[in-house]
């Protein structure tokens, strides 16, 4: 009986030991297809603008720095320049007279309110960026408001009487 035993357990063993080298080997397994699919034309079109967008990085990039020649930030240091005797022979121009400086007002707008005896009309002007709400004969900066239309604001200068007249746009 012993060698009974004995002959079922190396049977049992010899497969066990068949069961554990078939689980550890890879075996032979059929291959598989890999379909590669064509690029689409979109994706074509993609690859040949990054191309062309490298290019054009490439074509911009500067070759030699760039030489300062003067400083944007001085307006004097300027050499003099050389007379021209035609300029000097020329008679010199008759001076232009001062302008008065333009005013920093704007016209916004117009509001309208019913009143007793007519419409009473506000103008909205815009005073160097601040707003200020006016009615004919109160005074803004150096005007005095002399008349509010519909669409018209006429401001008279109260140091030289001047008109003024601002439209809405």
């Amino acid at each position: 009986m012993n060698t009974k035993r004995v002959a079922w357990l190396v049977v049992g063993a010899g497969a066990v030991a068949v069961w554990l080298a078939g689980a550890a080997t890879t075996g032979v397994r059929p291959s598989q297809l890999v379909i590669v699919p064509k690029p689409a034309t979109i994706d074509l079109q993609g690859a040949a603008l990054a191309e062309e967008i490298t290019r054009l990085h490439e074509r911009l990039r500067p070759t030699a720095a760039p030489v300062q020649s003067r400083d944007l930030f001085r307006y004097g240091n300027r050499a003099a320049a050389q007379p021209n005797p035609a300029a000097a022979a020329a008679p010199a121009a008759p001076p232009m007279p001062d302008l008065p400086a333009r005013p920093a007002l704007k016209l916004i707008g117009i509001a309208e309110d019913a009143g007793p005896d007519g419409p009473v009309r506000t103008a909205i002007v815009s005073n160097a960026g601040a707003l200020v709400f006016v009615k004919e004969g109160e005074a803004v900066a150096r005007y005095r408001v002399a008349r509010i239309a519909a669409d018209v604001v006429e401001f008279t200068n109260v140091d030289d009487a001047t008109t003024l007249r601002l439209a809405l746009k």
